[in-house]
């Protein structure tokens, strides 16, 4: 493997980030949205989830009151 100097590898990954097609401030804003709602309803499903195993554990064992 050939030694490349530091001065030219930042110049080489300057080089390569000025090509980076970097999303807009909307599409960043939308992605977050989409990860906090996505995220609240995994959080709701399994809530919801455990709500029904724990129930059902109860019922059929008499534990876990």
């Amino acid at each position: 493997m050939a030694k490349v100097s530091p001065f030219k590898f930042l110049q080489e990954v300057r080089s390569e980030t000025e090509k980076v097609t970097w999303p807009t401030r909307r599409e960043t804003a939308i992605t977050t949205l989409m990860v906090f709602v996505m995220s609240a309803s995994a959080a709701i499903f399994f809530l919801l989830a455990d709500q029904v195993i724990r129930f059902g554990v109860t019922l059929v064992l008499g534990i876990g009151r």
